[in-house]
């Protein structure tokens, strides 16, 4: 018989975290690690999205494709090889066990850390109680929203004839012809890795170009470069409907009337995501929801209640796992670390977009810089076709950009197209964050030859 909720077993916790994924998780281990009694809820497997249903499995994608595009080349030099066939359920059994390895690797951290793992949602009562979906109040001085979030359906007729984002991980071999409705990370990045895979691809995206926060110039390039790849781009085109035609799908779109598209055998919907803040009990506790549902956090992380905290994508800032990682380390580091001022610092945060070719960014967009800085803002490029592409006499670009500010031409933006833009720009982005002038670009010796050394090249 259930128990009533007067007689409920309570369980007394410094901090309950609510959301085993990459913040959750980074919660805890880290008030752990500070001597805290922590309890983590999480009902399915470990490590969110990042580790199921994004970045991980995403990257194991990218790799694959990045090699088949690779095999291309070699044989466009002179390599004697058949045009590669991937078996593309081996390829998705080696991704699966690389993520139950890392599921593993939780479980055996969390058993080492002493944090009480449990397989069940929470709610909050109120400031200091959660109730488990078992029935279990636990009392805490602190909770740690982290539930993370979800693809975003758009409501348009037919909508239920196309997938999500996630819908891409079920897949058993690449369709033929794929529609991706979208213009934003997650649409450019399985537009590249399906392409690179094998299937045709047309992406419809909304406004004029893709990509609309990153700097303009680098990605027209990067647009240049995915038509090379194949990949057909449909921009100022929202769509508003799909339509079953017999086993096939349709999109309807507003946009190149004269351009006819034919029926897919794929649509998948990249056009955002929304915050998992539902049967929280925030509205019981008094805490604090936008117009899209996130949870409202001050710079601290901290919520309108007292003693409740959110991080991660659930709170609608910048929705990236790193993020999500540091903040909630800053935080506990401030709850239960003894460090009365620690917080993430939002600016000139590094990201990068695993496009084909992978695009990387940090700090301002030229645009952005001239409406902060105007007439002080001066830029650099260079473009260049990296080394094996040249070889190779493959039209791919790489476009590497420096925004600076000022006489002493303070870098504040560094965007890079190209291979390796992802391992390049980290080291950048430090230097950027402490401060980085052209001058001691200029001042460090070039490695050559790499695509790297036209950071410290550009005049």
């Amino acid at each position: 018989m259930a128990q009533s909720r007067s007689t409920a077993p309570q369980v007394d916790f410094d901090l309950v975290v609510i959301g085993g994924g990459s913040g959750g998780l980074a919660g805890a281990f880290r008030a752990a690690a500070h001597g805290a009694r922590v309890a983590l809820l999480e009902p399915g497997e470990f490590g969110g999205t990042c580790v199921n249903l994004g970045c991980v499995p995403k990257k194991a994608m990218w790799l694959a494709a990045d090699l088949a595009s690779r095999m291309a080349l070699a044989a466009d030099l002179g390599f004697n090889l058949a045009p590669p066939a991937l078996d593309w359920q081996v390829l998705v059994a080696h991704r699966q066990r690389y993520i139950g390895n890392i599921h593993a690797s939780y479980r055996r951290r969390l058993d080492e850390a002493g944090v009480a793992s449990m397989p069940c949602r929470g709610r909050l009562l109120d400031a200091h109680t959660v109730e488990t979906s078992e029935g279990v109040r636990l009392r805490a001085g602190h909770v740690l929203i982290a539930t993370g979030g979800r693809p975003l359906r758009p409501r348009i007729p037919g909508a239920e004839l196309g997938g999500v984002s996630d819908d891409f991980f079920n897949l058993c071999g690449p369709p033929v012809r794929v529609g991706i409705v979208g213009g934003g990370y997650v649409s450019v990045e399985l537009a590249g890795v399906l392409q690179a895979l094998g299937s045709r691809v047309e992406v419809f995206a909304r406004g004029p170009r893709l990509l609309s926060e990153m700097d303009a110039e680098v990605v027209a390039q990067l647009q240049e470069d995915m038509r090379w790849h194949g990949v057909r781009l449909h921009l100022e085109a929202p769509v508003h409907a799909l339509e079953s035609e017999g086993a096939r799908i349709r999109v309807l779109h507003k946009g190149e009337a004269d351009a006819p598209v034919e029926a897919f055998d794929t649509v998948l919907f990249a056009t955002g995501r929304q915050p998992n803040s539902e049967g929280l009990g925030l509205e019981q506790a008094g805490v604090r929801t936008g117009r899209h549902g996130e949870i409202v956090v001050d710079a601290f992380e901290d919520t309108s209640v007292d003693g409740v905290h959110a991080v991660g994508d659930v709170t609608g800032k910048l929705a990236l796992t790193p993020v999500a990682i540091a903040a909630a380390r800053r935080l506990m580091d401030r709850l239960f670390g003894g460090e009365a001022d620690a917080r993430l610092d939002y600016d000139d945060i590094a990201t990068v977009v695993f496009s084909h070719p992978t695009l990387g960014t940090v700090g301002l967009s030229e645009q952005r810089a001239r409406e902060r800085h105007g007439d002080a803002v001066k830029v650099y490029t260079s473009g260049f076709r990296p080394m094996l592409h040249a070889l190779a006499d493959s039209p791919q670009r790489s476009l590497f950009k420096l925004v600076c500010v000022g006489e002493e031409e303070r870098v504040v933006g560094i965007h890079l197209l190209g291979e390796s833009a992802d391992e390049i720009l980290q080291g950048f982005a430090v230097a950027l964050k402490q401060g980085l002038t052209r001058r001691q670009l200029e001042d460090t010796v070039a490695i050559h030859p790499t695509s790297a050394e036209e950071v410290v090249l550009m005049r």
